[in-house]
């Protein structure tokens, strides 16, 4: 086949996995000499952040490269954990398919998602901002067999080439037939219920057409007792590539439709013991006594939400990508997509643990005492002495997603000059964010495998709820949770940049003038009488029933701008050792988290608060010597940061800064490899302009290591791989009292090449069954026996696939 402007140099293992041929089938002097010159892929070309393809070695930014096979030894339960595999990432991937509050180089994560970092597919964004509010940008991307490998940008560049990414970017590149052959997989859960089916296959239609399409399907509970199939869909990508004889066009389709469960803290004891009747590390707060709730939508109508639907999204993408040498050094590249994005997220928050008792009379008053509601005990009393003789108040994080669609167009026009290449592009985008909380309130015994609600009665003998829902609304909270907004956020972005080649010295500069508009409607919450059962009769929960106030909705009408600049240099010393270093200056526009606090009566956002910039100082070596590569890089960033927190009702406008060391190795020894990296972080909260007494501390959950390492050993018939990603200890939260202890999770990986194309593999993911807790609500505890809620990695699980490539 004719290859003509393929996007990026092919490892061994990744020409493996888009030739579809297993290892052992590739030519193995070819790739033992392969491992010794190139442990760490340096001479890979590297397409993202970039205006122009360079190698690892050559490029003046931190880099890092993940192939399939690099993923699959992983051993990942959900694409949120795969990017823990990268040097520098801080990926909290607890909470399921999606919903990871991911962090890189000491840039915080004060709320949740990714801030500072975009998540791409194919060099476009998937999601504008990283952090919206129940639509963190994980939620609406998935791994499967149809990507070729990860990119992952660290500082650098991202502040320049991309908007909203001045801590990095990660980038999913897809396979594009440039090689015929394609796979079927299955894969089965052992120790947990989980069927889920990959598929991918390209070649040639003729000369100059080519095609892949892959996808997946699944269904299952999960890793966790949900008591049902909380994880149910799938989704299919296509691309169509047409090469001319100066370019190509390529058209690329995708459709997502998963419901996946989102796991949200979970009570434990503050040393990371399991509570009686619940563990940890494998129950969950879902149960079927909890799957549908009833509550007032968007239009202050009644009707239900599904627990069970989890994190749902709904995508449907359509978008092409066009590169054309026109002649005399010019060259044209240009990409666009365009995304209808819709869905749901809906899962159970437990706002307070305590004894029944407590629990019943913070709702009723004293005297008051609880009874099952449903499930098998429905109708007996529910006391201290019943089970952990515990329960919950619980709040149902039921958010309809109604359009977070968006479009963009990234445009660039190059011209090389001698050594000289300089680009002009222009950015394009629109954001939509329209959604709704409809938030309810339920009491829920504390127990796992299917935990049955509550009802409270006071003392008098009054019912307070119905079937274990108190209230419509989270009067716990202050009824701050029934919201609707709908607003649409428009950016506008010309940049430029400056390469240039003098012999082993690269040299690159640029710059980018962000502006955008934000403008739509927000509206908060109102309370009336309804008679939600139609039952003729007004309970106590429905004398205040909490829904929108949409006679009074508020204005969004903002602007923003802000200038970005980066400058790098990358000297190389020898064929095997270069330098380089680099400045940066980033931002961050601000979106829907400055709704309900940010926002004037006029509609305006004052300037400080529309946009949060970054300063970035970086320098390293990249290094090799037969069979060892080393890529060690020094960082320092200054990072100011205004966000809310839906959980706690709390706004933050604070200045962190931040300095540390990410090293990335690779050593080859016969049949035996190992690939990892160590990130040393010492950051701290510089100024906070709202809680001034955590200035000096730790930002929350900012370990100052983190850690992962694999180790493979390759056979004629096999591999065999070990897999390791840890932290070291961290505070809960910024007032420095609670702290996490470290911990280290390893996984196993193993494959038998049944024939040259079928191979049996099985992963073990948390082999030692480890605790590790990544986040808790609580900032203080009085003893080790204090009750948290916090979310911890999950138990050991245990899958078999079988592959067939042909």
């Amino acid at each position: 086949m004719k290859k003509v402007f393929t996007p990026h140099l092919l490892t061994a293992a990744v020409m493996a996995a888009l030739t579809s041929q297993p290892l052992f089938a590739q030519d193995a002097a070819a790739k033992e000499e392969q491992k010794k010159q190139d442990s760490l892929d340096f001479e890979q070309i590297v397409v993202t952040g970039t205006v122009r393809s360079a190698t690892k070695m050559d490029a003046s930014v931190s880099v890092s490269t993940l192939n399939p096979g690099d993923i699959e030894i992983a051993s990942p339960r959900t694409t949120a954990e795969i990017f823990r595999a990268i040097p520098g990432v801080r990926s909290e991937s607890t909470g399921g398919e999606g919903n990871a509050n991911i962090a890189v180089r000491g840039l915080p994560v004060a709320s949740g998602g990714a801030k500072f970092l975009l998540l791409q597919e194919d060099g476009l964004p998937v999601m504008q901002f990283g952090d919206i509010a129940f639509g963190n940008a994980d939620i609406f991307l998935r791994a499967d067999s149809t990507v070729s490998g990860v990119e992952a940008i660290r500082g650098g560049s991202a502040s320049t080439l991309a908007s909203n990414s001045p801590g990095g970017i990660i980038n999913f590149v897809s396979k594009t037939g440039d090689f015929a052959g394609g796979s079927i997989a299955t894969t089965l859960g052992v120790d947990y219920d989980s069927l889920r089916t990959d598929f991918e296959y390209g070649d040639e239609i003729n000369d100059t057409t080519r095609f892949h399409i892959g996808g997946f399907f699944r269904e299952g509970e999960g890793v966790r007792e949900a008591g049902y199939s909380g994880n149910s869909g799938g989704q299919i990508k296509a691309n169509l590539t047409k090469e001319f004889e100066h370019g190509f066009i390529r058209l690329y389709v995708k459709h997502l439709d998963d419901k996946t469960i989102s796991y949200l803290p979970m009570p434990m004891y503050a040393n990371g013991d399991s509570i009686e009747g619940f563990d940890a590390k494998s129950d969950t707060l879902h149960s079927v006594y909890l799957q549908q709730t009833l509550r007032l939508n968007g239009e202050n109508q009644i009707s239900t939400g599904d627990v069970s639907d989890g994190m749902h999204p709904q995508v449907t993408s359509i978008g092409f990508e066009a590169d054309f040498d026109m002649g005399d050094d010019w060259r044209l590249n240009n990409k666009f997509r365009r995304s209808t994005v819709s869905g749901s997220f809906n899962s159970p928050f437990p706002a307070e643990v305590g004894t029944a008792t407590d629990i019943a009379e913070s709702v009723a008053g004293e005297g008051a005492y609880l009874q099952y509601a449903n499930g098998p005990s429905a109708g007996t009393e529910y006391t201290d002495t019943t089970g952990n003789g515990l329960a919950m108040n619980v709040i149902t994080f039921d958010v309809d997603i109604k359009d977070m669609g968006s479009y963009v167009n990234d445009f660039k026009l190059s011209k090389l000059y001698d050594d000289i290449t300089v680009t002009l592009g222009y950015y394009k985008a629109r954001q939509n964010i329209k959604m709704d909380w409809l938030w309810n309130s339920y009491l829920m015994e504390l127990k796992g495998d299917n935990a049955a609600l509550l009802d409270v009665y006071a003392e008098d003998g009054t019912a307070y709820s119905e079937n274990g829902l108190y209230a419509y609304g989270t009067p716990a909270w202050g009824n701050c949770c029934q919201r609707a907004y709908d607003v649409k956020y428009d950016i506008d972005a010309p940049y430029l940049a400056v390469n240039a080649q003098f012999d082993d010295l690269n040299v690159e500069a640029s710059v980018r003038h962000d502006s955008g508009d934000a403008f739509g409607t927000y509206t908060s919450a109102v309370t009336s009488e309804k008679d939600m059962n139609g039952d003729g009769v007004i309970s106590v929960p429905e004398m205040a029933v909490v829904g929108l106030d949409l006679a009074n909705p508020s204005a969004v009408n903002y602007d923003w701008s802000y200038t970005s600049y980066s400058v790098g240099a990358n000297y190389r010393f020898n064929e095997d050792m270069a330098f380089f270093g680099r400045i940066s200056h980033g931002g961050r526009a601000n979106a829907d988290r400055l709704l309900f606090g940010k926002v004037n009566d006029d509609g305006s956002v004052a300037d400080e608060d529309a946009v949060d910039e970054v300063d970035q100082l970086e320098a390293g070596v990249k290094y090799r010597s037969g069979k060892l590569g080393l890529f060690a890089t020094g960082f320092y960033a200054k990072t100011e940061e205004q966000n809310y927190e839906a959980t706690t009702q709390k706004f933050f406008d604070r200045t962190y800064v931040a300095h540390g060391i990410e090293l990335e190795a690779a050593y080859h020894l016969n049949n035996l490899s190992f690939k990892g990296g160590v990130t040393w972080t010492d950051a701290e909260i510089d100024k906070d302009a709202l809680t001034p007494e955590v200035v000096g501390n730790t930002p929350r959950r900012q370990a100052d290591f983190i850690y992962q390492g694999t180790a493979t050993y390759q056979m004629d018939k096999g591999l065999v791989g070990l897999n390791v990603i840890g932290t070291s200890s961290a505070y809960a939260q910024d007032t420095n009292e609670l702290k996490f202890d470290a911990y280290a999770q390893f996984n196993a990986f193993a494959s038998y090449y049944l024939t040259d194309a079928l191979t049996l593999s099985m992963n073990v993911n948390n082999l030692f069954d480890t605790v590790g807790i990544t986040e808790a609500e609580e900032s203080s505890v009085s003893s080790n026996q204090d009750i948290i809620r916090a979310r911890s990695i999950n138990v050991r699980s245990t899958s078999v696939s079988l592959k067939y490539q042909f």
